[in-house]
This record gives structure tokens, sequence and C-alpha cells, in this order.
């Protein structure tokens, strides 16, 4: 196993001392361990690209980790009234939709290989500095007010338009189902 899947591992053990920590109310462990979380995917992905240290495992577990650990804080934050449900309903239903297209895809014997657009980098990029501003006021007992709800109202429309573009790309994938040459490999126009 490469130092970076074993680096990977440890942030998904970490996903479930995050959450207990926030169930306890302990913001200070939360918001260290959402930090030491975010530092080790910079450097697992620093490693793993400086010394060709990628792997196929890696490419499932690195974005795994990491949507685990957002998923799970939103979540928490949502049911704790730190975050509005709608936007949590919002992040979980969009990658609920994401999962269940990739499924179909492949038990329709025409896979889709999902790629991160820029929206969705940017969607997960807000929705990162939402999680560790929310989860550092709670910590540090400040209050950021017109910060908290810029991002939320940001997170909610990019995750809107995240969503529904890859629900354009996927659609464009699944149509281009049966074309192409004899041996029934198909054209994705994407």
């Amino acid at each position: 196993m490469t130092i970076p899947n074993m680096i990977t591992i440890m942030r998904l053990l970490l996903v479930p001392a995050v959450v207990l920590a926030m169930l306890q109310a302990r913001w200070d462990w939360a918001f260290a361990g959402f930090l030491v979380a975010g530092l080790s995917d910079g450097v697992d992905g620093f490693i793993a690209r400086r010394y060709q240290l990628s792997s196929r495992l890696g490419a499932y577990l690195d974005p795994m980790a990491d949507k685990l650990l957002l998923v799970s804080v939103f979540v928490v934050m949502g049911f704790a009234g730190e975050l509005p449900l709608w936007l949590v309903v919002t992040m979980v239903s969009r990658d609920g939709l994401i999962i269940c297209a990739v499924l179909l895809s492949s038990v329709m014997a025409h896979p889709v290989e999902m790629k991160p657009l820029l929206v969705s980098k940017m969607n997960t990029a807000v929705q990162i500095a939402l999680a560790a501003l929310v989860l550092g006021e709670l910590a540090f007992s400040v209050h950021l007010d017109p910060l908290r709800p810029a991002l939320i109202l940001l997170s909610g429309v990019l995750t809107v338009a995240s969503a529904a573009a890859y629900l354009v790309a996927w659609l464009r994938h699944m149509s281009g189902y049966g074309e192409g040459s004899q041996n029934g490999s198909s054209k994705t126009g994407t």
C-alpha cells in the first residue's frame, strides 16, 4: 500500500472522530479534525503526484474520503441547526443523484466516467469554506454573520448548478448509446 493511500485511509478514519466531536459539541476538536483532514488531502495529493504514487485504489478512496467527510459534517450541522436543512438536503440529493446515474449507466452496460466539472470544483471549494467557517465560528465563539449567509446562498446555487451540469453531461452520454461502430461502442460528444 502506498503512502498516499495510507494517508487517505487515515482521513477516512477521521470522519467518525469529527462527527463524534460535533455530536458532543466539542467544536474545537471537530474543527481541528476537519483541518487535519484537509491538510492530509493536500499532502497525499502532492506525494502521489510528485513521486508518481498514484494508484487505482487511491483514485477511488480519495474522493470517497473527501465526500464522506463533507457530507457527514453538513448533515450533523444541519441537525444541529447550524446550516439550513434545505442546503443539506440539496447537497445530499445531488450526490445521491450522481451515484444513481453512475450505477444506472453501469447496469445499462454504458458506464460513464465522471470527471469533476469546473462548477463542481467551485461548489466543493465553497462547501469546504462554509464547513470550515461554521466549525471555526463554533470552536472560537465568533460570529462572521455577513459571510456565513453569503456562503450558504452561494453553496446552494452552486450545488444546483453542479447537479444540472452533471445531469446534462449524463443525458448526453446516455443519448449516445447505440451509436458508433458496429461493435456497439458509443460516441459521446460531450
